[in-house]
């Protein structure tokens, strides 16, 4: 079977620009048969949450939660806690004794995190060096594909850069993972601008049925369209770049004539959006209520995943060992 591996920080609960970038696709390709490892990124948190980590935890255990509702299946996917594997550790101390400072430093998203977060000390080794410890993750397991957007292929890269590098020097023991390209649709926020936890513009998979339609309501709008009898653009609309992401086809053709010629209203349009919304996260949020008052589930789920993923680190680890030629004491 063909592996499949990921990953996602535990930075704050999941909305819905997870479920439709990254966390769908996960599910569809459990389903398609692939042998996949599903990984809560903790230690990969704390590059930017270092100097208050108070929350990982917590938001490990909300990660979780949402992985199972949305569909992952701990009995065709390996679901487990990075930090539970001191394996990642080990392979990434050797690794950063091969990997060159400067194929760190143009790593297209270090200065602009750094940019990003301004309020932060990120002028530490463990922020440069994440795509160190991001190819130990990766490697690991020998993964045949890691599932990416179009921007996240130079991360990659600097994987297979790394996996080829530790083939030349000590033999050809990793393979060099591949891309699995999903689309990763605009996922706006309720205000317009893109969806993000740091807005506080999300729609969360934990939100209930009376908290998505409070939030979808008053929703950011085509700008130009004043008045009821006003016509619209669906183009111009952050609305309607969510139903393209749940509206079917035949549905969508109607708000777009309706919506071009004021035949219907913005707050009609929402509750058609709201009604097709719910027929996705209604299920996931039922599920997810069922497993709130079922902690220790989800907790032995992660455990009994974290076991299944250290039988493979290990193995692994073990034919690393020889091939650096390290003393078999």
């Amino acid at each position: 079977m063909e592996r499949v591996l990921s990953g996602m920080r535990p930075t704050g609960r999941l909305h819905l620009g997870n479920y439709l970038g990254a966390l769908r696709n996960w599910v569809a390709l459990q389903d398609k048969g692939y042998q996949c490892f599903y990984f809560i990124a903790d230690w990969h948190a704390l590059t930017t949450e270092y100097a208050d980590p108070t929350r990982v935890a917590e938001y490990s255990y909300e990660v979780a939660l949402d992985w199972l509702a949305a569909g992952l299946d701990p009995e065709r996917s390996v679901l487990f806690l990075q930090s539970k594997l001191l394996e990642h550790a080990e392979l990434h101390v050797l690794l950063s004794m091969i990997t060159p400072v400067s194929w760190l430093e143009r790593n297209p998203t270090y200065k602009e995190i750094r940019q990003e977060l301004k309020d932060r000390d990120l002028a530490t080794y463990g922020f440069l060096g994440y795509p160190v410890l991001q190819a130990a993750d990766i490697l690991i397991y020998k993964a045949h594909y890691v599932p990416v957007g179009v921007d996240q292929l130079p991360h990659l890269e600097l994987t297979r850069e790394i996996a080829r590098r530790f083939n030349y020097l000590y033999g050809d023991l990793f393979p060099e993972p591949k891309p699995k390209l999903t689309e990763i649709p605009r996922v706006p926020g309720v205000d317009g601008r893109k969806m993000s936890k740091s807005y506080d513009n999300a729609i969360y998979l934990a939100d209930s049925p009376q908290e998505v339609w409070e939030k979808i309501r008053p929703m950011v709008t085509d700008v130009q369209r004043m008045r009821r009898t006003d016509p619209g653009d669906p183009e111009k609309c952050p609305v309607f770049d969510l139903h393209r992401a749940f509206t079917p086809q035949e549905d969508r053709e109607e708000i777009i004539q309706g919506c071009k010629t004021a035949g219907i209203g913005c707050i009609d349009c929402k509750r058609v959006l709201y009604g097709h919304l719910m027929e996705t996260l209604g299920p996931i949020h039922e599920r997810r209520k069922g497993l709130e008052v079922q902690p220790q589930k989800v907790r032995n789920i992660i455990l009994d995943g974290s076991r299944k993923a250290r039988d493979e680190a290990s193995r692994t680890m073990e034919y690393v060992r020889k091939a650096i030629k390290l003393w078999p004491l």
